[in-house]
């Protein structure tokens, strides 16, 4: 059974098709042998300039549990749980984090989200949830 949405679920998926995103899977299954995992959205889009197709999994986390520290470490497991299942599964979609502007600015501006960024290299989207548009691509 795919879990529940997160709260900022629409303002991501809004924001994903303004920015010319096709969302193909909502949620996105990631099965692997007897384990079915579901992250948040499937997306693809063609740049027709570079002649190239991406395709991306999206996790959307809005971070407003009691403990940002502990949301962020439960983040950390699970996009790490999806990462290895993509790389057998599907190893060409990149795996994205997509937040909002309030969680960047209160918690992945911290030192400590800053290490993690920069030794992960974690892919974020980041949008704006008033007018549901992508603000930032950080790689």
């Amino acid at each position: 059974m795919p879990p529940r949405l997160d709260t900022i679920h629409s303002a991501v998926r809004t924001a994903l098709i303004k920015d010319g995103w096709i969302i193909t899977d909502d949620p996105y299954i990631l099965k692997y042998r007897r384990t079915t995992l579901y992250a948040d959205l499937g997306v693809e889009r063609t740049f027709f300039a570079q002649r190239s197709h991406q395709k991306l999994a999206i996790e959307i986390k809005s971070f407003i549990g009691a403990s940002k520290i502990q949301d962020l470490k439960e983040t950390l497991g699970q996009l790490d749980l999806y990462s290895y299942l993509l790389e057998e599964i599907e190893p060409t979609r990149q795996l994205y984090l997509a937040i909002s502007t309030t969680a960047y600015k209160k918690i992945f501006k911290q030192d400590i989200a800053q290490l993690i960024l920069k030794k992960r290299q974690l892919p974020l989207i980041v949008v704006d949830l008033e007018t549901e548009e992508i603000v930032q691509w950080l790689n």
